[in-house]
C-alpha cells in the first residue's frame, strides 16, 4: 500500500509507523491521519507484528494539527471531518491488538502530544518537550485534553491547557505522560528493548489483555471485576495459557502459538 505522508516499516516482531512530513514538523493533516488509519488496519491483521512503534522523521515527533489546513476554511463539515478523523485515529490505537509505543524526540505539541498520550506506552528523548499550546492561538486543545487527562492528573493537565507552556521530558515522565526519558543517543535502543520484551510474550494473550484494559477502564469497580473475571475464564482456557504455565512448571521457555487474535465477546453475567 503506497503512502505519501507516512512510511510503514514492517518487521518481525516490531513494525514502525513513521510520520513523514518533516518539512511540516509532522503536522497531523487529515490526509496523514487517514493514511495512519489505513496502516493500522494492515498492522492489526498481521500476527507477525507483535509491537508497533510510532515515530516522526525530521526534527520533531509532531507539532499537532496542520494550522494551514484549519485556517483555510470556516466550514463546520470540514472541521467535523478533521477532528472526527483525529478522534477515530486515537481510539483506533487502543483497539488494535498490538501494543503501541510512541518514540518521542524534538517536540510533541497539541495533537502531537495527544498522539503520545493515546499510545499505550511512550519513551522520550531527554531533550524532548511537550505542550498543549492551543490556548495561546485561540484554539483550545479540547481533543488533546481527552487522552492527556486520562494519563496525568487533573491539576497538571489543566496547567498545561491553561498556560500552553512546554514541559520537558523528565517532567513528562514524572507526571506519567511518558514511561521514561532517556538520553537521545539511547532512544531507539530503549524503544527496541521495550518492544522486544513485550514481543517475547504470547501475542494473543497480550492482545486479550490490552483489549480488557481499555474495556474495564472507566467501569465501576464491580463491573470491572465482572469483566476481568470473564476475561480470566477465557484466557485460562487458551492454548497459550496452558503452554505458558506448563513451561513454567517444567522450567523451560514457552512455545507460543501463532493463533489469530481473539475477537469474541466475553460473557460477563
Amino acid at each position: 500500500m503506497p503512502f505519501e505522508h507516512i512510511s510503514l516499516e514492517r518487521g518481525t516482531p516490531i513494525t514502525r509507523l513513521v510520520l513523514d512530513r518533516p518539512e511540516r514538523r509532522n503536522a497531523l493533516s487529515i490526509a496523514l491521519m487517514r493514511e495512519m488509519l489505513d496502516a493500522l488496519e494492515v498492522i492489526a491483521a498481521d500476527t507477525s507484528t507483535r509491537v508497533v512503534v510510532i515515530e516522526g522523521r525530521g526534527p520533531a515527533f509532531s507539532a499537532g494539527h496542520d494550522l494551514a489546513e484549519i485556517v483555510a476554511t470556516r466550514d463546520a463539515d470540514a472541521y467535523e471531518a478533521l477532528f472526527g478523523t483525529c478522534a477515530e485515529l486515537m481510539t483506533r490505537l487502543h483497539s488494535i491488538p498490538q501494543p503501541v509505543i510512541a518514540k518521542v524526540h524534538g517536540v510533541a505539541t497539541a495533537a502531537g502530544c495527544q498522539l503520545v498520550a493515546a499510545c499505550d506506552l511512550a519513551i522520550a528523548a531527554a531533550d524532548a518537550r511537550f505542550a498543549t499550546p492551543g490556548v495561546n492561538i485561540g484554539l483550545f486543545c479540547s481533543t488533546p485534553m481527552v487522552p492527556i487527562s486520562r494519563t496525568i492528573g487533573r491539576k497538571r493537565v489543566l496547567e498545561m491547557l491553561f498556560t500552553g507552556e512546554m514541559i520537558d521530558a523528565p517532567t513528562a515522565a514524572e507526571w506519567g505522560l511518558v514511561n521514561r526519558a532517556v538520553p537521545a543517543a539511547d532512544l531507539d535502543a530503549e524503544v527496541v528493548a521495550l518492544a522486544t520484551r513485550i514481543a517475547a510474550s504470547s501475542g494473543s494473550v497480550v492482545a486479550l489483555g490490552k483489549r480488557a484494559f481499555y474495556e474495564q477502564e472507566g467501569l465501576t469497580e464491580q463491573a470491572a471485576y465482572g469483566l476481568a473475571c470473564a476475561v480470566m475464564v477465557d484466557n485460562a482456557q487458551a492454548d497459550d495459557a496452558h503452554e505458558g504455565m506448563t513451561a513454567f512448571l517444567e522450567k523451560r521457555k514457552p512455545r507460543w502459538s501463532t493463533a489469530q487474535w481473539k475477537t469474541g465477546q466475553w460473557k460477563t453475567t
